[in-house]
């Protein structure tokens, strides 16, 4: 599949590696930066997906969100990385329909609410079992000086680097890799954010989770490239 993220909007938090670690089925376990493992929300809107050698007329657009944690496996006696994603959601009946069986990972049908002007950006949803989320955020210059990252480059490279993503489906977890001609971040301040999933502390008891960073990417060529399944 190829298409263009319109918008794509990355909150990233830093988590406490004991709570990653029982939480994360097997075979991953969480990539560590400075000790801490590293976590979040990717808001993205997508356009013009179709399957590859198709006009970008007969595309779908659509808005998406997906809860990622940083991860790395072994596979074939090599040190992987990416990120598993244990839940997504999504404006498109075709991608909630769809989802876990014509195509990879299973998808929350969710009603999306989007504001974006004069470089301010807020995105809310709520989706089919109550899981909800809402950002506020605007462009900046301002690098967080408390960050786990050395700089914005380091950032940067830890994300695209991970662009595979492994998604839970009944036995097994669906593999998907996003493949992006034109990749470049910069970054967010955020005002205000909130998960319901993160929120959630039966997984991540009070003072696990600490904001981090956000970026914002617009405007990049991709593709998606399925990866078969993978099991525990």
């Amino acid at each position: 599949m190829q298409g263009i993220i319109d918008r794509r909007i990355l909150i990233n938090y830093t988590v406490d590696k004991e709570v990653l670690e029982t939480y994360l089925p097997e075979p991953f376990v969480p990539k560590l930066v400075g000790g801490k493992g590293i976590a979040g929300i990717c808001l993205i809107r997508l356009k013009g997906i179709r399957p590859k050698g198709l006009p970008e007329q007969l595309g779908i657009a659509s808005e998406n969100g997906a809860h990622r944690i940083a991860v790395e496996w072994t596979e074939n006696g090599k040190r992987r990385e990416g990120v598993y994603i244990p839940r997504r959601d999504t404006s498109s009946k075709l991608n909630a329909w769809a989802g876990g069986s014509l195509f990879p990972g299973v998808h929350h049908l969710a009603d999306f609410s989007v504001s974006e002007k004069d470089g301010k950006y807020e995105v809310a949803f709520k989706s089919d079992d109550e899981t909800s989320l809402s950002i506020k955020a605007k462009e900046t210059n301002y690098w967080n000086t408390q960050s786990v990252f050395e700089n914005l480059e380091c950032l940067s490279d830890f994300f695209e680097n991970g662009s595979v993503g492994y998604s839970p489906n009944k036995d097994h977890f669906d593999g998907l890799e996003l493949k992006a001609h034109n990749w470049k971040v910069s970054l967010l301040e955020v005002t205000a954010v909130y998960s319901s999933f993160f929120e959630d502390q039966a997984i991540f008891p009070k003072g696990s989770v600490t904001f981090d960073n956000a970026l914002l990417m617009k405007d990049i060529d991709h593709e998606w490239i399925g990866l078969g399944k993978k099991y525990q």
